[in-house]
Parts: structure tokens; C-alpha cells; sequence
């Protein structure tokens, strides 16, 4: 996997890279989907959500540039599988996910697995204020645009790695650096397809 769809594909981050290869991935996926967890393809995994292929969150992960002492807000939990390569990465890892279900069994398996990894419950395009700052927001969801909460959240020069799209249609990865002015930059990183981020600062819940 990390050779052939990472490697391969322009993924350069070394740390990334190697945290990919320790992440075991099929443990994040329901039982009989484990043959085919490390395949190029996004994964149901429950509630309408699925675990993203791993390029793409091999790709996310560069972007936010995570260092060893970073604190990073993870939106979107849905198995755990990206909180656990996050936090290969980072000092501190916040994630937050909507459905009650996924992140009580995404918690259970990153404790199992070792993973110190903060699981909550609520509003992902609120953030988590209680644990900010953050170096790095990374979101696996599409919404409009980036959530007015969230750039208050960051540290100066901190980054949010995100989709922007409507579902369904044309999206594409951006990853955005604060500057010093509060402005965002934002870099384009192509195309994707993602579930919608769905809250009070994103797309309502009826679609």
C-alpha cells in the first residue's frame, strides 16, 4: 500500500509515510472487509460514513504539515483510522465525531490499539473548543466553505486541511495556512469525493 499507492503517487512526507505503515488499517474496518482494507477504495464503515482510501488521507496528512509537537483537531472520526495515523504524528490528538454509535466503537479501538487519542461527541463544524489551540484541523467531510469557528481555534501559522464542495457534485481538497493577518491561504489539491460535513456551520442535516 505505501509503496505502490502512496510512495508512487507523490507522497513524500517520510513521517507520513511510515506512520502509514504502522497504522494497521484492517482493524478499522468492519471484520469481513478486512482482505480488502489496504486496496485504493474509501470503505463503508456505518451510518452513511466510510473510512477514506489511503492516498487520500496519506495526502491530507501532508498537507497539514504535522510535527512532533503539535495539537491536532480531527473532524470526522468514523473509525478512528485517520485519529490513529494523526496521532503517529502529533503530540495531542482531539477528534470529534456526530454519530454517538462510531465514536464509541472508533474509542474502543484506539485504546485497544494504544492510540491516545481524544474521542468526542458533537458538532464538528463548532470544532472543540475545550481543547484548542490547534496546530492542524483536518476534516473528512465536505462542507461550503471552511467554518467560521475554526480559524479561531488555530495557532498563528496553523493549518486546515479540508474538502469544499457541495456533495454529489464537484469538490476539491484544500488546505488552507493562517496568516498572521487572520486571512486564510488556501492551495488547491485537486478533485475528491466526501461525505457532507453536516452542522450548524456547514450543510444542514436534511441534505
Amino acid at each position: 500500500m505505501v509503496e505502490q499507492q502512496l510512495a508512487a503517487r507523490g507522497i513524500e512526507d517520510q513521517r507520513v509515510l511510515d506512520a502509514m505503515r504502522r497504522v494497521p488499517r484492517h482493524l478499522f474496518v468492519e471484520p469481513a472487509a478486512a482482505p480488502y482494507a489496504y486496496e485504493d477504495h474509501p470503505m463503508p464503515i456505518g451510518e452513511g460514513q466510510t473510512i477514506s482510501q489511503p492516498y487520500i488521507v496519506a495526502l491530507m496528512l501532508q498537507a497539514a504539515r504535522i510535527r512532533p509537537e503539535d495539537a491536532v483537531l480531527d473532524v470526522g472520526t468514523g473509525s478512528g483510522y485517520a485519529a490513529a495515523v494523526a496521532a503517529e504524528l502529533a503530540h495531542r490528538v482531539v477528534s470529534i465525531e456526530r454519530h454517538p454509535g462510531l465514536a464509541v466503537e472508533a474509542a474502543a479501538t484506539l485504546e485497544a490499539l494504544g492510540y491516545r487519542v481524544e474521542v468526542v461527541t458533537g458538532d464538528g463544524t463548532l470544532g472543540w473548543p475545550a481543547s484548542a489551540p490547534y496546530d492542524a484541523i483536518v476534516a473528512a467531510a465536505t462542507g461550503p466553505s471552511v467554518p467560521p469557528a475554526w480559524p479561531a481555534q488555530l495557532r498563528p501559522g496553523g493549518r486546515i486541511v479540508m474538502p469544499v464542495g457541495r456533495p454529489g457534485r464537484a469538490q476539491h481538497l484544500a488546505a488552507y495556512t493562517l496568516r498572521k493577518d487572520g486571512e486564510l491561504h488556501e492551495t488547491n489539491l485537486g478533485a475528491v469525493a466526501f461525505v457532507p460535513l453536516i452542522g450548524d456551520q456547514g450543510w444542514p442535516a436534511s441534505g
